[in-house]
């Protein structure tokens, strides 16, 4: 059933903008708002309104998971106390896990071309797992006021000559944080990147009423205090909604091994105008390779495929019960495999079958 389907009928549809325990914070289409506004004047919501929204126990039962981004049909407005009730989840176009949003038609990647300094390997681990979730991806380099132009046009065309046309922006300075504004117009977009690149900054320069928590850089570390605690969609004036995400260092490489290199946009250039010579082919030492080669980031899909091999056994070691390794914690966050024990050799045998055995003896004595 489609959106225009539930308007017809009366119903309100809204988009989910924050999830926090069993409440979602919903905002109703514009519209939908003018209906209230008509039917209830004295109201002191905003407009469009935000509800704060339970969800039914029907959604519940049938396992209906609501996230953020999410198109929902409320039912039951309390216009006074600001309250409603999620009675349905439209149908997704995209969902993405990590982090748990719905209906995303980009990835934002804000990286810092200094403190912290712009890492290579880093923001390949962080291009390669927004390529994997199939959406466009837009990478903009903040705090470009702290290199020289001779430096912005170095790394712009290290950049394309991976496949990337970056933006140069400053959010301390203003500049041409507009033009990557418009790039977020009647989309919606997750923006993503390391800790203390100016994610948070950004996105209080393009929304005023988003009003984040800014973090500093750790002088020691040069790395970021990550400052963002849930997934929030703020809506953009330009119309579109940006989405903010707890920050994380390090993305994981869960993809699959022979899928990792379609995410590198100079490898796909190569397998467009060839094929290797086995279909199954992992592009390390297999003969008549078309992208084995002399290009910059081949070390480092050698390194990711790595990880995504590991990746792969440790998940299929975790579904076969039958595994003779088993994953044991060392503490402080560490972890190695050990070998299992065979259970039924050590299993000690318990006292109704020693009495049994015991029973079975004296019969035999007799």
């Amino acid at each position: 059933m489609t959106g225009e389907n539930f308007a017809e009928t009366g119903q309100l549809l809204g988009t989910v903008l924050a999830v926090q325990a069993n409440f979602y914070r919903v905002q109703l289409d514009q519209e939908q708002g003018e209906m209230r506004e008509m039917g209830d004047q004295d109201s002191h919501l905003p407009y469009p309104p935000l509800l704060l929204c339970t969800r039914r126990t029907r959604l519940k039962k049938i396992g209906q998971q609501v996230m953020v981004g999410d198109r929902v049909v409320v039912e039951e407005p309390d216009w006074a106390g600001g309250r409603g009730a999620i009675a349905d989840v439209l149908p997704r176009h995209s969902e993405l896990d990590r982090p748990a949003i719905a209906n995303v038609n980009q990835i934002l990647l804000v990286f810092a071309v200094a403190d912290p300094p712009l890492e290579p390997y880093q923001l390949s681990r962080f291009l390669i797992k927004a390529e994997s979730t199939g959406l466009d991806v837009l990478l903009c380099l903040n705090k470009s006021d702290l290199i020289s132009p001779q430096e912005q046009q170095q790394v712009s065309e290290r950049l394309l000559r991976w496949g990337y046309q970056p933006i140069f922006i400053s959010v301390k300075d203003g500049i041409n944080t507009e033009q990557a504004g418009r790039y977020l117009s009647d989309k919606i977009t997750v923006i993503a990147g390391p800790s203390g690149v100016g994610k948070s900054s950004l996105i209080n320069t393009l929304i005023d009423s988003a009003k984040l928590r800014v973090g500093e850089v750790s002088g020691k570390l040069a790395r970021g205090r990550h400052t963002t605690r849930h997934t929030e969609l703020f809506e953009l004036p330009s119309g579109g909604m940006l989405a903010d995400t707890p920050g994380f260092n390090q993305p994981d490489m869960d993809c699959i091994p022979e899928e990792l290199i379609h995410y590198f946009p100079e490898a796909r250039k190569r397998l467009a105008v060839a094929s290797c010579r086995f279909s199954d082919c992992l592009h390390r030492d297999e003969p008549e390779c078309v992208v084995r080669g002399d290009w910059e980031r081949y070390e480092h899909y050698l390194e990711f495929l790595d990880g995504a091999i590991a990746h792969q056994t440790q998940m299929h070691q975790q579904a076969d019960p039958e595994s003779t390794m088993k994953l044991k914690s060392k503490g402080k966050g560490q972890s190695q495999y050990e070998p299992k024990l065979e259970s039924k050799k050590y299993r000690r045998i318990s006292r109704k079958t020693q009495l049994q055995d015991l029973q079975e003896l004296y019969r035999d004595e007799e």
